[in-house]
């Protein structure tokens, strides 16, 4: 873990897990540029169902186009994902 870079593309998995979750519903299925890393924290869904020792993973800042989240805006939208959460993409999608 720890494998991504400043500039590079991902897509936020997918899904509606059971229970507690860090990940926005809006950001879910979309891609997005990495920012900058923000160095390896507990992951807070584990952390949060009280697990006793809790997976540590990178966490990210990724940067949307507002107007991918939300068909308009000509700003980012900056949200901090565990690295479990992401996947890497192209810029076009795929």
């Amino acid at each position: 873990m720890g494998d991504f870079r400043a500039g590079e593309w991902v897509r936020v998995r997918a899904g509606d897990p059971v229970g507690h979750t860090r990940v926005p519903r809006y950001v879910r299925g979309q891609v997005g540029r990495i920012v900058e890393s923000q160095g390896r924290w507990a992951l807070a869904d584990e952390v949060a169902a009280g697990l006793a020792e809790p997976r540590v993973e990178p966490v990210y800042t990724v940067a949307f186009a507002a107007r991918d989240l939300w068909g308009e805006g000509d700003h980012e939208v900056t949200v901090d994902l565990w690295e479990s959460y992401i996947e890497r993409a192209r810029r076009d999608g795929a």
